[in-house]
């Protein structure tokens, strides 16, 4: 399944829509556009995730690169993840560097 991921930002705020299947191959899209967002120095990150079906490891180095590339104070908001993502989340204890949410703003 293909990768796709939008962007805008909104009075401060970065949301990014992903959809199709977050892998190594497809990584470097993520992170050109967590890139361009970062030059605007959101407040806060959504990404908007509920057709994404798949995100491997790759996927969740890119939310790390994320948090550290704008910072601690910038909080990331996952919106409706797939019950697969946040199993990954877990497993990988990152579930506690996130905010899971049904809807934005919470």
């Amino acid at each position: 399944m293909n990768f796709t991921v939008t962007s805008e930002i909104k009075n401060s705020v970065a949301e990014l829509t992903l959809s199709g299947s977050l892998d190594s191959g497809s990584a470097s899209v993520f992170q050109a556009e967590i890139q361009k967002v970062a030059g605007n120095v959101p407040t806060e990150m959504v990404l908007r995730v509920s057709e994404l079906s798949f995100m491997a490891s790759a996927g969740l180095r890119m939310i790390v690169f994320a948090k550290q590339k704008l910072g601690p104070s910038v909080q990331i908001y996952l919106v409706k993840p797939q019950d697969q993502i946040i199993d990954t989340l877990q497993m990988t204890g990152f579930i506690h560097s996130v905010h899971i949410v049904d809807k934005y703003p919470v």
